[in-house]
C-alpha cells in the first residue's frame, strides 16, 4: 500500500537525503525566552557535570562509577559489590523517573537535561555560530572552495572542538576512576600512567567524533530513548506541538500578505515561512506532528512566536501542549497511568531509603573453609577453620577490630596474627581464624553461631556462621 503524500515524511529521517547519504543540518541560531531559560539550565548542569567528580560528602566522591573495581558512589553514598541490589534499584528508579516525565511531558529530558543536547546546542554549535556565522553563512562556507578564509575558520573550529572534547574526556574519566586519582595521574605525568592516558585519548576521539560530525544522529539513530518515545507517549502527553487547527484553518497555510484578512479567506495562522524548520537542530518540520527526531528543544516555539509577533498574530501556534489539548482544548490532567508510575516510583524510593538507613558501614562475611571438615582437639574440643572478609565502607580506618562469639566467650583464635586488626578506609581486611567449641555444645553435627565484630568496645557488625561437628555426642 502506497504511503499517502502527507505521511511520506515518516518514511525517512531529516538527516538522510533521498540518496541515502548524510544530509548535513544547518540550524538557524535560536533565540527567545525558552532558549534563554535553556541556557541557564544548561550552564548550571555543565557546572555540576564538571564539578561532581571533585565534590565529596563525608570523604566520598559525590558521583563515582568505577566499573573495573566495582565501586559506585551515588550522591555521596558508597555502594560496594555487596550493595549491587541497591545500585539496581537506583537505576530502576532513574528509568521510571524518566518514563514518568516522558509520559507526562514528552522528551523534555532530551531537550533540557541530556548531556548530548546540552553539549551540542549550548557549547559546540554556539562556537560554530561564533566562528562561521549563522545558517546562511555556514551553508555558503561549506560550498566555498578551500581558500585561506575557509581553512582558517575550519582549523580554528576543529582545534577548539578538540580542546573541549579533551576536557569532556577528563571529566568523564574522573567519574570512572575518581577525581583524586585523575588529578594525581596528571601531576605524575601522562606517560607514568598509560592505563589512564590511553582511555583518555580514546574518549577524546569519541567525543570529538560525536560533536564534530555525528551530532544529532546520536539522538536519531544511536539513542534508544527516541524509539521508546513512540511507546510511552499518548494523546495526553505534553509535547512541543503545532496547533494544526489554528495553523491550517479551512484552506491550509498561506504566505503572509499585509492588510489581508486571512480568517475571511479561510486560511490559518501559519504563514508557511519555514523558520520553524530552519531553526530545528534535527531538520524536521514540526507541523507534520510528533516525530522520532524531535527532542523537544523548543527552538521552533521561540522562532514561531517571533514570527507571529512580527505579523501581529497571537503567539503559541507552536507550544507545549497535548493532542487532546489541541483537539479538545483540554488542560493537562494527572491520569491513572501517571498515578501508577508515581506510586511505583514512590514505593521504590521508599525501599531504597530504607535500605540506605539500615545499611551498615561495615560488612563481615565469614565462611567455613571449603573442603575442610572439623578437627578434634584436646579436652573434647571441636575446631573449624573459617575465612573472613570484613569490608570498611567509610573513609576512616577502623582500629582495634576483634571477633567475639555471642554466649560462647573466649573461643575465637586468629591464625598468625594478633587478636586485633585494622580495616583500612574503603578497604577490606581478610584472614583466617579457628573456632573451637566443646563437643557437647554441638547438636546433630552442626550449630549456628552468631559472631560479633567489635572496634574497641563498640559493636560494629553481626553475622552468623555454620559450625560443623560430629553428628552425635558420645
Amino acid at each position: 500500500m502506497e504511503t499517502p503524500e502527507n505521511e511520506r515524511f515518516r518514511d525517512s529521517i531529516g538527516t538522510i537525503n533521498e540518496e541515502g547519504k548524510r544530509a548535513w543540518v544547518y540550524p538557524k541560531k535560536p533565540s527567545g525566552k525558552y532558549y534563554e531559560w535553556r541556557k541557564i539550565v544548561s550552564y548550571i548542569l555543565l557546572l555540576f557535570l564538571f564539578a561532581a567528580p571533585f565534590i565529596k560528602i563525608n570523604g566520598n566522591q559525590f558521583l563515582l562509577f568505577n566499573v573495573l573495581e566495582r565501586r559506585f558512589n551515588i550522591f555521596g553514598f558508597p555502594f560496594w559489590p555487596q550493595d549491587f541490589h541497591m545500585v539496581v534499584i537506583s537505576m530502576i528508579i532513574g528509568v521510571i523517573f524518566i518514563t514518568l516525565f516522558t509520559v507526562a511531558f514528552g522528551r523534555i529530558f532530551c531537550g533540557w537535561i541530556c548531556p548530548q543536547t546540552i553539549f551540542l546546542e549550548m557549547v559546540f554549535r554556539r562556537i560554530e555560530y561564533w566562528i562561521e556565522g549563522d545558517r546562511g553563512k555556514q551553508i555558503r562556507l561549506d560550498k566555498q572552495k578551500w581558500n585561506a578564509e575557509k581553512i582558517k575558520k575550519r582549523l580554528l573550529k576543529w582545534f577548539i572542538f578538540l580542546v573541549i572534547s579533551f576536557a569532556i574526556a577528563n571529566a568523564f574519566l574522573a567519574y570512572l576512576i575518581g577525581g583524586d586519582e585523575l588529578i594525581q595521574d596528571i601531576l605524575d605525568g601522562p606517560f607514568k600512567h598509560l592505563g589512564t592516558l590511553f582511555p583518555l585519548l580514546i574518549f577524546t576521539a569519541v567525543f570529538y567524533f560525536v560533536f564534530a560530525w555525528f551530532r544529532e544522529q546520536v539522538c536519531v539513530i544511536a539513542c534508544p530513548y527516541g524509539r521508546l518515545q513512540g511507546v510511552l507517549l499518548d494523546e495526553k502527553s505534553i509535547v512541543v506541538a503545532y496547533d494544526h487547527k489554528r495553523g491550517e484553518g479551512e484552506k491550509g497555510r498561506k504566505k503572509f500578505r499585509k492588510n489581508e484578512d486571512r480568517y475571511e479567506l479561510g486560511f490559518g495562522d501559519c504563514i508557511d515561512c519555514f523558520q520553524c524548520v530552519n531553526v530545528c537542530p534535527t531538520g524536521i518540520d514540526i507541523r507534520n506532528g510528533t516525530q522520532l527526531e524531535c527532542v523537544n528543544c523548543t527552538a521552533c516555539i521561540d522562532e514561531c512566536d517571533t514570527i507571529m509577533e512580527k505579523v501581529n498574530l497571537p503567539k503559541g501556534l507552536i507550544r507545549y501542549d497535548s493532542e487532546v489539548g489541541i483537539e479538545k482544548k483540554q488542560k493537562f490532567k494527572f491520569t491513572p497511568r501517571l498515578k501508577g508510575y508515581t506510586a511505583v516510583l514512590v514505593i521504590l524510593i521508599g525501599v531504597l531509603a530504607g535500605m540506605l538507613v539500615l545499611r551498615n558501614d561495615v560488612e563481615a562475611n565469614i565462611l567455613r573453609l571449603r573442603g575442610q571438615l572439623y578437627e578434634r582437639k584436646a579436652n573434647d574440643m571441636i575446631s573449624n577453620v573459617f575465612t573472613y572478609k570484613v569490608i570498611n565502607k567509610t573513609t576512616e580506618d577502623i582500629q582495634h577490630v576483634q571477633f567475639k562469639i555471642r554466649k560462647i566467650p573466649g573461643t575465637v583464635k586468629l591464625v598468625s596474627t594478633s587478636n586485633e586488626f585494622v580495616i583500612p578506609k574503603q578497604g577490606i581486611a581478610e584472614g583466617t581464624m579457628f573456632i573451637e567449641i566443646p563437643e557437647h555444645q554441638i547438636d546433630n553435627g552442626k550449630r549456628n553461631l552468631t559472631i560479633e565484630v567489635y572496634s574497641k568496645d563498640k559493636l560494629i557488625e553481626t553475622t552468623t556462621v555454620n559450625f560443623s561437628g560430629p553428628s552425635s555426642y558420645n
